[in-house]
């Protein structure tokens, strides 16, 4: 089952990364339930191990592209993220007091936290691209202007996938010339 939930994760994210279209160093937040991949209500059937196969997949890809990790916790951190110190440095987030548990926090922030280097918790983020699993919400952590992305990938076990990447406002009005890559 979990090798199965491993193909579909790297399915959803190699779409993603070709989708998107991002430079190294950019950030991509991740909203996961684990409840949700096993078929139960989000928040109700939290699965440590799915996460963790979840969680080695995204970390794997995003490292091996030079992208940056924000796991997004549940509802019960108040959607919090979990990122390495370097990051929250290198963007400016300020680092909260906090370490996610699999119902507090979620089983994928709480992978997070155990895996990466020196993980802190932030309250915001701004990313450049996003995989949401299991309807976890992850719009609030995007830039400003979200642009939906149609995955083949529809599911990570039983969990609904969608997914975003971002791009700059067009300002300047009916005179202002874009490039093509927008």
């Amino acid at each position: 089952m979990y090798d199965e939930i491993k193909r579909e994760t790297s399915a959803a994210v190699t779409e993603l990364l070709e989708l998107s279209n991002l430079r190294p160093g950019s950030l991509v937040v991740v909203g996961c339930s684990s409840s949700e991949i096993m078929g139960a209500r989000i928040g109700k059937g939290s699965t440590p191990e799915a996460a963790e196969a979840v969680y080695g997949v995204i970390s794997e890809l995003l490292d091996r592209h030079g992208l940056l990790l924000a796991a997004q916790c549940c509802e019960h951190l108040n959607r919090a993220l979990i990122v390495e110190r370097a990051t929250a440095e290198k963007f400016g987030y300020e680092p909260v007091c906090v370490i996610p548990q699999p119902k507090a926090g979620g089983s994928f922030a709480t992978a997070a936290w155990k895996h990466m280097k020196d993980p802190v918790a932030v309250e915001h983020v701004k990313a450049s691209a996003g995989l949401d699993i299991g309807c976890t919400l992850i719009g609030m952590h995007l830039k400003d202007v979200a642009v939906p992305l149609r995955l083949e990938t529809k599911k990570i076990g039983e969990a609904l996938v969608s997914a975003a990447r971002t791009r700059p406002k067009l300002i300047g009005g009916v005179r202002a010339v874009y490039p093509e890559k927008v």
